[in-house]
Order: C-alpha cells, then sequence, then structure tokens
C-alpha cells in the first residue's frame, strides 16, 4: 500500500540467502520493501524508527515504551502473516480473510558459519582487537564478608531492562562499552544516576515487583555492576534478570515482608552484616539510618552462592582449575 514504510529484516545470513534462492527477496524490494542487516536491528530501536505519532506493526517480542526508537509511537506485535497481509491492504488485516499460498520452500543447502570463529588450541596467544569504542569485558571483585552501602535508587513495580539498560540508537552503538553504557542506566527513572553510584562508591537498588522483565540483556546487570551495585531489594524479580544478577556477582534479595519496601527512602544507608547468610536462603539487612532490620528472602542454589562468592561467573570460571 502506499501509505505503508515496509522493511524485511532476514533472521540470519542463511534465511537471507533462504529468500534469494526461492526469489522471495526480489518479491520484497519490487514490493518497495527496504532489506535491513540480519541484526537485531528494530527489536532493540536501531533501524526503520517510525514517524513521530506513527503506528508500526512489528513480528518482533518486545514492544516496551521507546523501544522502536520513537517515543510516541504506537507499536503493535503481530504475526508475521499479519504483518504481510496489513503491508498490502494498508491496514490492520486478518491474514485468514485473504487468499495466499503459505507453502515454506526448502532449506538452504548449506550451514554458513563463516563468522564464527573456532577455539584455539593457545587462546592466550589470541590477540583480540579493539576499537577506541570496544573495551574489555569489566570484572567484578571478590563478594566482601560484609557491606553497607547506600540505597541509591528506589523503584516502583515492573521495571524492565529497557528502564536498567535503556534501547535506541544513542545507547546502542556502545553496548561494547561498557564504561560508557553505564551513564545511561536509569537515565529515565534518576537523572545522573551513574554519578550517584560514582560518589558513593555503588551501592544497593531497592525496586518492587517484578523486577527486571522484559529482555534478557545482560547488559541490565553487567552495567549496575560495573558502577559498583553490590545487592538488589525487590518485592519480585523476573526469572532470567535474577539469574543475569547471579552470573555478574550482584546478590538478589527478596522482601520477607513486602511492606518493608515502604520504610526505606532512597539514599538510606543500608548494611548487610554477613553476606555468608544468602546461602541459608535468609539474610539481615540493616536499616543504618532508620535503626530498622529487614530479613530478606535469597532464593538461590549452592552453586548460585558460590558464583556470588567469586563476583560472578566470569571469575569462578577464570579462577577454576581446567576440567580433565
Amino acid at each position: 500500500a502506499p501509505n505503508v514504510s515496509l522493511t524485511v529484516s532476514p533472521g540470519s545470513r542463511q534465511v537471507l540467502t533462504k529468500l534469494i534462492e526461492n526469489g522471495a527477496l526480489a518479491t520484497f524490494v519490487q514490493a518497495g520493501a527496504r532489506i535491513l542487516e540480519c541484526t537485531c536491528g528494530p527489536c532493540i530501536g536501531m533501524g526503520q524508527s517510525p514517524k513521530t505519532d506513527g503506528v508500526s506493526l512489528r513480528t518482533f517480542n518486545r514492544n516496551f515504551y521507546g523501544r522502536s526508537g520513537t517515543l510516541s509511537a504506537g507499536v503493535y506485535l503481530v504475526s508475521p502473516e499479519t504483518a504481510a497481509a496489513s503491508a498490502v491492504a494498508g491496514v490492520f488485516t486478518d491474514p485468514s480473510t485473504v487468499d495466499y499460498s503459505d507453502a515454506i520452500p526448502a532449506e538452504p543447502s548449506y550451514v554458513d558459519d563463516s563468522m564464527i570463529c573456532l577455539p584455539s588450541d593457545d587462546p592466550e596467544s589470541v590477540e583480540i582487537i579493539r576499537g577506541p569504542n570496544i573495551k574489555p569485558l569489566p570484572e567484578n571483585t571478590p563478594l566482601a564478608s560484609s557491606i553497607e552501602k547506600k540505597a541509591v535508587i528506589k523503584l516502583p513495580d515492573n521495571i524492565t531492562t529497557d528502564h536498567i539498560a535503556p534501547a535506541g540508537a544513542e545507547v546502542l552503538p556502545y553496548r561494547s562499552n561498557i564504561e560508557k553504557l553505564s551513564t545511561f542506566v536509569f537515565r529515565n527513572n534518576k537523572e545522573g544516576f551513574a554519578d550517584v553510584c560514582q560518589a558513593n562508591d555503588g551501592g544497593f537498588i531497592v525496586a518492587g515487583e517484578n523486577y527486571g522483565q522484559g529482555s534478557s540483556r545482560e547488559h541490565a546487570a553487567m552495567a549496575p555492576m560495573y558502577l559498583g551495585i553490590k545487592a538488589v531489594m525487590a518485592k519480585s524479580f523476573a526469572r532470567i534478570h535474577k539469574a543475569n544478577l547471579i552470573n555478574f556477582g550482584i546478590i538478589p534479595l527478596t522482601f520477607g515482608n513486602p511492606a518493608d519496601y515502604d520504610d526505606i527512602d532512597e539514599m538510606d544507608v543500608l548494611a548487610i552484616e554477613d553476606t555468608t547468610q544468602a546461602a541459608t536462603g535468609k539474610v539481615s539487612v540493616k536499616n543504618v539510618t532508620k535503626g530498622t532490620e529487614y530479613v530478606m528472602d535469597c532464593d538461590i542454589t549452592d552453586d548460585d552462592f558460590v558464583l556470588l562468592q567469586h563476583g560472578g561467573a566470569l571469575n569462578f570460571i577464570k579462577n577454576s582449575q581446567p576440567l580433565n
């Protein structure tokens, strides 16, 4: 339809080859579609940002506020069939009302792994070439026996990984530069959050229900770790983000009494006097500022606690003896 801007985002080089082999790519191009790179692309807010106040149909799995790259856009998640039918009609269209063939062409006759580097027998001899915007992965410190930090931010329910580590064209060029990426953490929730962390030698995050929901991006745990966040105290966690916190050496604590959340204010000084309690499933947290104390749940496995003790999975792997 002439009023529609259409892009096609192939999922891989193999998919792109399949489109070339069966002629579908020519059909898309002749229909007026733009062909994007085989990358995350519009799913993470880069490429095909809708116009201001525009309506966009996307066959991706997320449509959080601002994820498309345009804050005022209305983004709707649909099936590929719905997107195709709607692109032709110019309005939302039920594909079951359209007469079309859904025959699936044969898969390409090869596997394209040309961009995968095979492991070296001598990994220490491999030179990693990094440009000025690519920095080594930051490493955490081992878990201290006690931690006293400020609650550097207090957040409501349903904080997504987009809130923690935002997407969008301004931010995403720094995904391989955690030092720079960390300056954007919580920028839509608390201006200058990174500066607050730097001024206070890190801190704790306090949050409501379902903290860390959304896409599974490791950056939402990696960047806070770089900023010195040592624990997140929430009413509940999204499963994958909780695992990412552990992998980067950040203790996930859940309020045993959800009402304790209300007792904590931003910049209260909180103290975990014995971090080994995390292995028992119950951790005492003192609010030094208010003179109160909370019992928090730490629902982790024995293996999780080992990772936390090392300061995350990367430290654990580096410190472990090679397997025979």
